[in-house]
């Protein structure tokens, strides 16, 4: 079985643990071993002994024979991990070494048996719809233009509402007077689309999320639609250049970019273990549901 390996720069706290993580894998006569590009050149300056072995990966085609992807972090890392395997849909352990972590629910005490249960098939797989944004821009965040939690457009060089006129399957929808908009997936409910008063939306429910960003008309409110869709926009406002961004990715345009967002052609493959946290209990845990002074 072939494992990747994720994770960010590593902090004092964090490195220990990864150095201890991939130890364990590494004892395991039965698992191989990978890490990422990004992960390396850390582990090679605080571990040199330990990295010298170790193959590296920097791209989506050197993912092939990949059994599973580890991301050791938060959510932002988990996204990261997104974006090397794309369409091949390897399956993510996402270990949460950081702070939320709504999509990367497994705690780090449980690794080892997280492992354990990898070797012998004892998990299952959670399948999270995507989006993918179309523009006439081939080069935008470097042609990898999808996204788990939400595409967003906003206002960039003037404190200036913009205008985002909306359309749905090339219907008029609406034209948003905001800061602006953002376009969720249910992933993506509780993370920047929650923030500005959207609705948490239970994965699998096959919609996206329309949310204004500090609408000027207090009647416009956040809006369901079919994940079947395709949402496109045209952009106006006192400056010329917007900042559109996917997830964590944030790219500048201008006003003459064409852009739409639809369903994603593949998903994101979550690796769930028996015994822990479902969305539900996250939900309830991260937010705090149900908690006061009477109870």
């Amino acid at each position: 079985m072939r494992i990747a390996l994720h994770s960010r720069k590593l902090e004092t706290e964090r490195s220990k643990f990864i150095i201890d993580s991939i130890k364990y894998i590494l004892d395991k006569a039965e698992l191989e071993l990978v890490i990422s590009d990004a992960l390396a050149p850390y582990l090679e300056k605080i571990e040199p002994e330990l990295s010298k072995g170790l193959k590296v990966f920097s791209n989506t085609e050197s993912l092939r024979g990949v059994d599973f992807m580890i991301s050791i972090g938060g959510d932002g890392t988990l996204l990261q991990a997104l974006t090397y395997v794309q369409e091949l849909e390897i399956p993510i352990v996402g270990v949460n070494a950081g702070r939320l972590g709504f999509l990367a629910s497994i705690q780090r005490e449980n690794f080892q048996t997280t492992i354990d249960a990898l070797v012998n098939g004892y998990y299952s797989i959670e399948e999270r719809t995507m989006l993918a944004l179309v523009s006439d821009r081939e080069d935008l965040f470097g042609g990898i233009k999808f996204g788990l939690n939400e595409f967003t457009i906003l206002k960039r060089d003037t404190s200036s509402m913009i205008v985002v006129h909306t359309y749905l399957n090339g219907e008029y929808l609406n034209s948003y007077w905001a800061d602006g908009l953002i376009v969720s997936t249910p992933s993506g409910s509780t993370g920047y689309s929650l923030s500005v008063g959207g609705p948490v939306v239970i994965p699998g429910s096959e919609n996206f999320i329309i949310s204004p960003v500090c609408p000027h008309n207090l009647n416009v409110r956040p809006l369901i639609v079919s994940d079947s869709s395709i949402i496109s926009f045209e952009i106006e406002g006192r400056s010329k250049n917007f900042l559109v961004s996917l997830d964590s990715r944030s790219e500048a345009v201008d006003a003459s970019i064409q852009l739409a967002v639809r369903k994603c052609p593949f998903k994101a493959k979550l690796v769930k273990i028996g015994g822990q946290d479902n969305f539900l209990d996250t939900l309830r845990k991260k937010l705090n549901w149900g908690l006061d002074n009477r109870n």
